[in-house]
């Protein structure tokens, strides 16, 4: 039996295309002791609340008919946003000479975030170039998340 969030990723995907986008992740999580199945996706013009709700009226409907989820549950679509989380090597290919934000598990030398220019992924292993100019590999095993960077 397929995982919710790959079921609702292959139910979402055409009507995600239909709306102009595409579909950056799909998340079944709890969170307060609600479950949440977030849709999000991504725009090259950024993404309107009119496709969002052009999305998730049809999503839910199938969602509905399919009925993969016992109990309740949210369902939530919406934009990947700016600090979209990159998770799969797709997201680190787009993302390749961006700046990005590495949160790691246990601090190195005395830090848990570093921040710089996205220069290598492997198998999960993260490399940057930190504003200083030197490079830096994190292992896939220490890193905790690693987002997009925006500076406010």
């Amino acid at each position: 039996m397929k995982k919710v969030s790959e079921l609702t990723a292959e139910l979402a995907l055409p009507l995600v295309e239909q709306a102009g986008c595409t579909l950056w992740d799909v998340e079944y999580v709890r969170e307060a002791g609600t479950w949440y199945l977030r849709v999000l996706v991504d725009s090259e013009n950024g993404v309107s609340i009119n496709q969002c709700e052009e999305i998730s009226r049809p999503l839910s409907d199938l969602l509905d008919e399919v009925d993969p989820i016992e109990g309740s549950y949210v369902l939530e679509v919406g934009s990947a946003g700016a600090d979209r989380a990159l998770k799969k090597p797709e997201h680190f290919a787009a993302c390749m000479g961006q700046q990005v934000e590495v949160r790691l598990y246990r601090a190195v030398e005395g830090s848990k975030e570093f921040h710089g220019t996205l220069t290598g992924y492997e198998s999960g292993d993260v490399t940057i170039q930190l504003p200083e100019g030197e490079r830096r590999t994190f292992i896939k095993k220490d890193v905790a998340r690693v987002r997009l960077y925006v500076e406010f």
